[in-house]
């Protein structure tokens, strides 16, 4: 016979409860037994959490790891502090069915730990300015989370991320830099959604992943993508390596502010042929989006907005075979 749903009645029953226990409790004051008065108030603990898990009635009887995901899911892109998950769950082993819903089941969830470690590098490199984006998503300045806060980045489960802690776990292992483990990692998942937490756990929990992953793209010419880096498709905490290879050592030094300004004024799109990531589609060859030099290095050509514009692979391929193709992008006014 299946388990009547709990109503909301029950939590009051589980208040008046409460209020009954905590109201004889007083009597307990008096004694000069410590015991006596600790475990005459354990009572009062057990009711609280039945109180807790009664709020969400529809799960009363689901599992904690359940009651939490169901919790994340109502609030995402929300900054969940972990006493409302240990409410909610009714369980004090609450952070560790958080990693379970991580690591085993694909919910991509950041915590407040690696959003201070990415605010704290946009910050150090890029100014205050950069994080007016990510503060204005979480609602309040990530610098300032505690390890124990959460967000749900999206409400999409990615399936695949039971493998990918596997591939994680034998990277950590390796005696590499971190920066290596990073880009191994990143390597192995091409054009597929990491978060912040998976790179974090690669370096040891140590904060210095941020530095490393700008590293990788500014300085080496990964094409490791963000939304900070001029990928607003991508959630917040979320990279992608969009290619495996490396861009050409000239194209490598173009500053995110920059290559920002240019994708935003060229609205995210191929300036040749319109294409954007939304109609990305396995049988074109048009894969992501690249920012071209209209005056080259050699020629002494800059890493600035009126030197850049905004072409896809494939017409970039293009450009650089053909000097009448080259000759069409640079007549395109910016």
């Amino acid at each position: 016979m299946p388990r009547r749903t709990k109503s909301p009645s029950d939590a009051k029953e589980h208040l008046a409860d409460l209020q009954q226990l905590l109201t004889d409790f007083a009597a307990e004051l008096d004694k000069p037994e410590l015991r006596d008065r600790v475990r005459a108030l354990v009572p009062s603990f057990a009711k609280i959490r039945k109180l807790g898990i009664s709020l969400m009635p529809e799960l009363s009887h689901a599992g904690a790891r359940d009651r939490i995901l169901a919790y994340l899911q109502k609030y995402p892109l929300t900054v969940i502090d972990g006493d409302e998950l240990m409410v909610v769950s009714g369980i004090g082993e609450w952070a560790r069915r958080v990693r379970e819903l991580r690591v085993e089941f694909g919910w991509l969830i950041n915590s407040g730990a690696t959003f201070k470690d990415m605010a704290d590098e946009l910050a150090l490199t890029d100014g205050i300015s950069s994080l007016s984006g990510l503060k204005k998503t979480l609602g309040m300045d990530p610098r300032q989370m505690k390890p124990s806060q959460y967000v749900l980045l999206t409400t999409e489960q990615d399936r695949e991320a039971a493998l990918r802690w596997n591939i994680l776990n034998e990277i950590r292992k390796s005696k590499i830099s971190v920066k290596d483990k990073i880009l191994r990692f990143l390597r192995a998942s091409v054009g597929k959604p990491v978060i912040g937490e998976e790179l974090r756990y690669l370096a040891s929990d140590r904060s210095e992943w941020p530095r490393r992953v700008r590293e990788l793209r500014t300085e080496e010419g990964w094409p490791v993508a963000s939304q900070q880096s001029g990928r607003p498709d991508l959630g917040v905490g979320v990279y992608v390596l969009e290619r495996d290879e490396q861009a050409e050592p000239h194209d490598r030094n173009i500053p995110d502010p920059v290559r920002v300004e240019v994708l935003q004024r060229d609205k995210f799109a191929c300036r040749v042929c319109g294409w954007t990531r939304d109609m990305a589609s396995p049988d074109d060859p048009r894969r992501f989006l690249e920012l071209h030099h209209i005056r080259g290095h050699k020629d002494r050509g800059t890493n600035t907005t009126d030197n850049l514009i905004t072409i896809c692979n494939v017409h970039h391929d293009e450009v650089h075979r053909s000097k009448e193709a080259a000759a069409r992008v640079a007549a395109i006014p910016l």
